[in-house]
């Protein structure tokens, strides 16, 4: 097994202790700061594995994408935040696991398809990197093409505010009211032979990226964040 790969067990009784303790921390400390407001809450399954879909406006998207659940979620992160061992057992407790920058798509693809097979949540940014405004930008197929592959449902969030905490390039966290609205789960259609269609990915990104608009617009609006 590799050293990416050996991130990809399942967790301990230790690394769920520790993601307790150092989520309650982290995750308590931003939802407070931001006087963050979570609705539809009701949306997240209590168990087996999901793909969560935000929006991504701001660093603190990863952190209050957390808040939605007290089980374990697990984050891609680039391998070289693991090369200084604190912040990469940190990391690691916290639910992450490295992808080596440069590798093929597809490897990192089926990292994270074996989280999702393991009956763990995933967290994937379907917009990729930050972005900035009120429109949510072109979704990359890889959130939609994992969780038809992994036959799970897909979960869209809209954060409102974020950007207005923590504006991208800056290194300021300002505290700003966040409101994060959970859209109901998007049931992927699953082709019994195992294969993907290209057809079934291209449908989900696009009913992905009406919700995600959707639960955007409202999110912003509950936190006063004008569009």
């Amino acid at each position: 097994m590799s050293d990416v790969d050996s991130f990809l067990v399942r967790p301990t009784r230790v690394s769920i202790i520790a993601y307790k303790i150092l989520r309650s921390i982290v995750v308590g400390v931003c939802v407070g700061y931001t006087r963050t407001r979570i609705v539809g809450k009701h949306n997240i399954p209590r168990r087996g594995a999901f793909v969560l879909a935000p929006i991504h406006r701001s660093n603190i998207d990863t952190p209050l994408a957390a808040a939605v659940s007290s089980r374990r979620l697990r984050f891609m992160g680039k391998d070289s935040l693991w090369k200084i061992a604190p912040i990469g057992w940190l990391f690691s407790a916290m639910g992450a696991f490295p992808v080596t920058r440069g590798t093929a798509d597809r490897e990192a693809l089926k990292r994270c398809i074996a989280v999702l097979e393991m009956g763990e949540p995933l967290v994937l940014f379907p917009e990729g990197t930050r972005q900035s405004g009120p429109v949510v930008m072109p979704l990359f197929d890889g959130a939609a093409y994992v969780a038809v592959k992994a036959g799970v449902p897909i979960i869209p969030l809209g954060i409102g505010g974020s950007e207005k905490v923590m504006p991208k390039g800056k290194k300021m966290i300002y505290p700003k009211k966040c409101v994060l609205v959970i859209g109901e789960p998007i049931i992927a259609a699953v082709d019994e032979s195992g294969r993907v269609p290209r057809s079934a990915v291209k449908e989900l990104t696009e009913q992905l990226t009406s919700e995600l608009q959707r639960l955007f617009d409202e999110a912003q609006r509950l936190a006063g964040t004008p569009n």
